[in-house]
């Protein structure tokens, strides 16, 4: 077997040489099933990762690979997924340097990489920064332990040469739109929760929006439904060809309004597939049904990072797997580190899920 998928990478590596020399894909995944490296030849091209955390709990860290240009958005789950992240991202951040670090929202599961205690080493520790946009707002207390942690290691960062904008900031200052390596434009995305209170916190989360070419790719944090109207109403959005699930694909994101607006081909959710973390009630557990009900008007390529054996026993397991959308020219792919079947063909879907008509 061994041999097997050596002879295929090596095969798929030539495959993919010749079409990046006739002007087609510029890079190749080598693909294993028990570990996801690899070889990219980035004449242009841009990845979207989305990572296993390497725990049972949901959590989302999104890294994006712009030409030369490393952005890091988000870093659950909790502090133990430090480890996992920097392993992976070593692989791709050869010079020690992110260039963009987002974190879109004040939750443990969106920000405990940036939120370590003193004695702990935070990515903003690991890695030198260039810029970090942050939520403009927070419900959390100043005197909090998680939220106090943060603001002091995003201002070490800073000391040490960071620049620092929240997304009301970017906005307000004609700062919302970033030209990166490669061909690559990032857009801060306006949205009525960098200005008012919101009742949940998931509200405040930073939006952006990738360009590439044609290409559009969409994340908007745990945003939840009043935040997507106004993100529709303040924005001029696109059909995009990649969407991160909002909300790790709760039923309270992903509206059948912001749907058929971007209406997506791919769609990644973040989250532990069937973990009862934050409910007992297996519909509302992510992804959910009504979620799934919602996107599949639009398409079928839907896929899941890791999924939950026996959380009370802390057992988890790979589903997707990290999750690589690669672009290049006007095509794209999905490759996934242990299984590149869609949601829908999985056994947990077949077991906990129906099938939307759109499906059949």
């Amino acid at each position: 077997m061994k041999k097997f998928r050596f002879f295929a990478a090596l095969l798929l590596g030539i495959v993919m040489a010749a079409v990046g020399a006739a002007g087609g894909f510029v890079g190749y995944y080598y693909l294993d099933r028990n570990r996801f490296t690899s070889e990219i030849y980035t004449n242009g091209a841009m990845q979207v990762h989305f990572l296993e955390l390497g725990n049972k709990y949901t959590g989302d860290c999104t890294y994006i690979k712009a030409g030369d240009t490393d952005i890091l958005i988000d870093a659950g789950s909790r502090t133990d997924s430090i480890s996992t992240i920097d392993t992976y991202l070593k692989n791709f951040v050869t010079d020690g340097k992110l260039e963009y670090v987002i974190v879109t929202h004040a939750h443990q599961d969106h920000y405990a990489g940036f939120a370590t205690n003193e004695n702990t080493e935070s990515l903003f520790d690991m890695y030198s920064v260039g810029v970090i946009i942050d939520f403009a707002l927070t419900n959390q207390k100043e005197d909090g332990a998680m939220y106090g942690n943060y603001c002091r290691e995003r201002e070490e960062a800073v000391a040490n040469g960071a620049e620092h904008y929240t997304a009301r900031e970017c906005i307000e200052q004609d700062k919302d739109v970033f030209e990166l390596s490669g061909g690559v434009t990032m857009t801060v995305l306006d949205q009525r929760y960098y200005y008012e209170k919101a009742s949940s916190e998931n509200d405040y989360s930073v939006c952006t929006l990738f360009t590439y070419g044609d290409q559009n790719i969409l994340l908007t944090g745990d945003l939840e439904e009043k935040g997507e109207e106004s993100l529709i109403e303040k924005n001029d959005l696109p059909q995009v060809t990649l969407y991160k699930a909002g909300h790790h694909g709760s039923k309270t994101s992903s509206s059948p309004e912001l749907m058929a607006v971007i209406q997506p081909e791919v769609v990644c959710v973040c989250c532990c597939a069937g973990s009862p973390e934050y409910t007992d009630v297996a519909e509302n557990q992510f992804p959910t049904q009504e979620f799934i009900n919602n996107v599949a008007p639009y398409t079928d390529k839907v896929y899941v990072t890791t999924l939950c054996v026996d959380y009370s026993n802390g057992d988890f397991t790979s589903m997707n797997g990290n999750i690589t959308v690669a672009f290049a020219g006007k095509s794209f792919t999905v490759q996934c580190s242990e299984s590149d079947l869609k949601l829908k063909e999985s056994e947990w879907f077949a077991e906990s899920r129906e099938t939307p008509d759109p499906w059949k």
